[in-house]
């Protein structure tokens, strides 16, 4: 077949439609991101929820950010509310998915397509309610931490928590000055930590109200606000050392760490035996637990540490046969699920893409260093490495890109040999490895979260398999000449920065 020269410039965006699902600190970020940096691009965000947001503590100052931020920014026009995406098909003979989406108002269900699929719905939005047996028998108000009622009041009431993972950790505190009783089922030990950050915190690792002056300070400097910033994300960063087997800051976490719980506890406290644990600090989530250990000494405090048998009309029935009565029951576990996929294990490239599904990049898939500190500018970075892959598919040419298969399995194998160096492979069970105590460690990346930064600066292209719109992988040279002489902008560009062209080679 004779090559034919397309007509069009080198560098030439097509027109790409991409549909994001969640209009979280992602999806919002990809839509700002987009409109700031793309050209010829229609985006479309279905968020399931009634307004956008996230997971986030504390919630209401955090999402009143993120609704600012959206309105500043006009972002709503890309959003639908009330937009659940139930499933997609790739249809490969025309490069694109087609989706459904139920409206969750009327329950009609409707559909739409898009070159490119971004999945930004994150780890935590997928809650369940634990498999106990009678858990829908019990006649008080039963409620998940990850689906709180706002309007809920606890004051004089006997209230159940089940869990000591980061939802219970806060959830114990909070309620403790006010209810009648608060009953605690800890499951299995847990390092109660300091808070990341320390060194910012206030008292005793708390959060703490900026004072007006500071804030001022931080509004017309722009410089003093960005030496902050970066004095707090130095420390967290700082503190991936200890997540190493038998290093030394692994040994000073578990010093500092047991030093307190004994403390705040009493030496001679029976808590001692159930809350502290054998196995390294970081198995497990690390929990800062600002307030949570004096609260477990507290007199209207009850921690129990019997297994549960089942839920009854009127509490929790233990293994030993007793039956505590409760009137509201918090569930503070941590429901994540990662998809049908990945029933077997997930797997998936550098957390952004999977095999088998062409033109789809994920936020925060397996293995993102989730575990590493704040998740913003993790999130910042995943947008940067996406948008690359869109321009160059959007400017070369490319009909689909999909992630090899033995990409994705070189880069597991390294994964899980690396994880043995880790805490995280410690005796322990946790939700990083689905729930195991030995299993696979699919939820965390397993080196500093400035690694990971590095390694999605460049985009290794060979990892991918790519089909071209043209059977002529180079069409998309076009007709000789570029979009900037088209546009009549500057030709002689490259003396303006003789340094420019170097910026990727760096150590």
């Amino acid at each position: 077949m004779p090559h034919e020269i397309p007509e069009r410039r080198l560098g030439q965006p097509r027109h790409l439609r991409i549909v994001t699902v969640g209009a979280g600190a992602a999806g919002l970020n990809l839509a700002y991101q987009l409109e700031r940096h793309m050209k010829v691009v229609d985006h479309v965000i279905y968020e399931k929820s009634p307004e956008v947001g996230g997971t986030y503590s504390p919630a209401p100052e955090i999402l009143e950010y993120f609704k600012r931020l959206a309105k500043k920014y006009d972002l709503y026009r890309f959003i639908k509310l009330g937009h659940q995406v139930v499933g997609a098909e790739w249809i490969s003979s025309e490069g694109i998915w087609k989706i459904n989406i139920k409206v969750l108002e009327t329950n009609a269900i409707i559909e739409d397509w898009c070159h490119f699929m971004i999945t930004a719905s994150g780890i935590l939005n997928n809650w369940k309610w634990p498999d106990i047996p009678g858990l829908y028998s019990f006649k008080g108000q039963l409620m998940h931490s990850a689906s709180w009622e706002s309007n809920t009041t606890w004051k004089d009431k006997t209230v159940a928590v089940l869990g000591c993972g980061s939802s219970g950790v806060q959830l114990v505190p909070t309620m403790q000055p006010t209810v009648k009783k608060l009953i605690t089922f800890i499951r299995t030990p847990t390092w109660i930590t300091a808070g990341f950050a320390q060194s910012k915190a206030g008292p005793n690792g708390a959060n703490f109200a900026f004072s007006q002056e500071r804030k001022n300070e931080f509004k017309t400097n722009p410089d003093a606000y960005l030496r902050y910033r970066k004095e707090i994300e130095h420390e967290l960063n700082s503190r991936f050392k200890f997540i190493i087997k038998d290093s030394p800051e692994q040994e000073e976490a578990v010093k500092f760490a047991e030093n307190e719980m004994r403390t705040k506890l009493g030496e001679d406290s029976p808590l001692i035996k159930h809350l502290l644990p054998t196995f390294a600090v970081g198995c497990r989530r690390p929990t800062p637990g600002n307030g949570y250990l004096e609260a477990l000494t507290k007199d209207n405090v009850q921690v129990v540490t019997d297994a549960i048998s089942e839920i009854v009309t009127s509490g929790i029935k233990l293994t030993t046969g007793e039956v505590i009565k409760v009137e509201h029951f918090r569930l503070g576990t941590n429901g994540v699920q990662l998809g049908d996929q990945w029933k077997e294990r997930p797997k998936g490239y550098m957390s952004l893409a999977v095999d088998n599904f062409p033109n789809h990049f994920m936020f925060l898939g397996p293995n993102a260093p989730i575990g590493h500190g704040s998740v913003l500018p993790i999130l910042e970075q995943a947008t940067k490495y996406i948008m690359q892959m869109l321009y160059k598919c959007q400017t070369g040419g490319v009909k689909s890109v999909v992630v090899k298969a033995a990409a994705v399995e070189d880069f597991t194998r390294h994964i899980d040999e690396f994880m043995k160096r880790t805490a995280w492979s410690s005796h322990c069970r946790s939700w990083v490895k689905n729930g195991t105590i030995d299993g696979p460690i699919v939820a965390v990346h397993p080196d500093s979260r400035i690694h990971w930064f590095h390694m999605l600066e460049d985009p290794r292209h060979e990892d991918f398999e790519w089909e071209s719109l043209s059977p002529n992988r180079f069409a998309y040279l076009g007709s000789g000449f570029l979009m900037k002489e088209e546009e009549g902008r500057d030709t002689a560009f490259y003396f303006d920065d003789p340094a420019a062209g170097f910026e990727r080679i760096r150590y």
